[in-house]
């Protein structure tokens, strides 16, 4: 977010840094995993990193400019759904292949070892619209760029992506591409 950090910022950078925990070693020796689930635990931690992902679908007016917010499977449906309910907007998720009824739009994408599929309802965004895609961490940028391709699919146009966080150490920023990017702490 360009200019100085508004008040939701500085309380979801805050609640982050408290209640975000790193587990050693899991899911394998080597990897420290991120936990989330003591920042959902508290109330207003949640609240506010909700309050500081949505600014990101806001105009410097506090106006909504998108029509929809994205949520990829699986901890980005926790914090899209929140967020799109503070925009006044639907919310729209992507998922692993099969798990949606009906027609849907599919990309392929590279993972480390392999590749992997996600999926949007047909239906679910239409042409013209714009999206405010958001995730818990930006790594590698592989599932990111398949949601983009996902919503270009559907005519819509991603105008924005925020994730609670980004490693740095990894090219998710650059695999994103020019797609503006809010990320609420970077570790």
């Amino acid at each position: 977010m360009p200019g100085e950090p508004t008040a939701a910022r500085l309380a979801a950078e805050e609640a982050l840094g408290r209640l975000v925990r790193d587990v050693p070693d899991f899911p394998q020796p080597g990897i420290v995993f991120k936990d989330i689930t003591p920042l959902l635990a508290d109330p207003e931690g949640f609240r506010a990193v909700v309050a500081a992902l949505a600014e990101a679908g806001r105009d410097a007016d506090g106006r909504p400019v998108v029509d929809k917010v994205v949520g990829m499977e699986a901890r980005g449906f926790i914090f899209a759904a929140p967020v799109a309910l503070a925009l006044g907007v639907g919310f729209v998720p992507v998922r692993k292949a099969g798990k949606l009824p009906g027609e849907t739009h599919a990309v392929s994408y590279a993972l480390e070892y392999g590749e992997a599929v996600l999926e949007v309802h047909g239906d679910g965004l239409v042409p013209g619209e714009r999206v405010l895609v958001i995730d818990d961490v930006l790594a590698t940028g592989g599932t990111a760029r398949a949601t983009v391709e996902l919503v270009g699919a559907c005519g819509a146009t991603v105008t924005g992506m925020a994730f609670l966080m980004e490693l740095s150490f990894l090219p998710g920023r650059a695999t994103v591409g020019d797609v503006p990017l809010t990320v609420l702490t970077v570790v």
